[in-house]
């Protein structure tokens, strides 16, 4: 199979369930910018060097791509392969994985400014993604069927990353905050 197909070639795009959409429409826009975010989750794991957390940034690529496939479906036409792509279960799952490397790290009462080593860095850059996406879904909720806990899911996964980055960052160096003075 030829991987140029041909049929964006006039800007526009398949949606499962084969409806066309211009390339610009909003469900592209969402999933397109969770790919960059998986994207950039696999530099951050070219970083890591804890085997726990490049093993629960592979599971989170997972369900990035279970995502993804709802928000690429036109369920006017097809119903999504998962209808609830987000359980209760990987919300818990996030959620502990954030008050485990929360309690190991100091308090913190500033912003803190990104930045600090590499991986902190890819940390930063992923949870901003991650932010952009989530408006993004949230645009695509108000015309289109989104099940609720994918904008919770987004939610914890940014807070996730932000805490990784600050454990990633007071691995080897200290954390850069904030002067309004500057």
């Amino acid at each position: 199979m030829k991987i140029y197909t041909k049929t964006g070639d006039n800007g526009t795009s398949g949606l499962i369930g084969g409806t066309r959409v211009p390339k610009d429409d909003i469900r592209l826009d969402a999933y397109g910018s969770m790919d960059e975010l998986n994207s950039f989750l696999s530099l951050l794991l070219c970083e890591l060097t804890d085997e726990h957390d490049s093993a629960f940034i592979l599971t989170i690529q997972h369900e990035l791509f279970r995502i993804g496939s709802c928000l690429a479906t036109d369920q006017t036409v097809k119903e999504p392969s998962i209808l609830h792509p987000v359980s209760e279960e990987m919300l818990k799952k996030l959620e502990n994985e954030i008050d485990a490397i929360q309690s190991a790290l100091p308090e913190h009462h500033q912003f803190i400014l990104p930045g600090g080593n590499k991986a902190a860095s890819l940390c930063h850059i992923c949870r901003t993604v991650c932010r952009r996406v989530e408006r993004l879904t949230v645009k695509v909720s108000k015309l289109y069927s989104i099940d609720c806990q994918v904008l919770v899911y987004l939610n914890r996964l940014s807070d996730y990353l932000f805490t990784l980055a600050r454990k990633s960052c007071l691995k080897d160096t200290s954390e850069i905050y904030w002067d309004p003075s500057k």
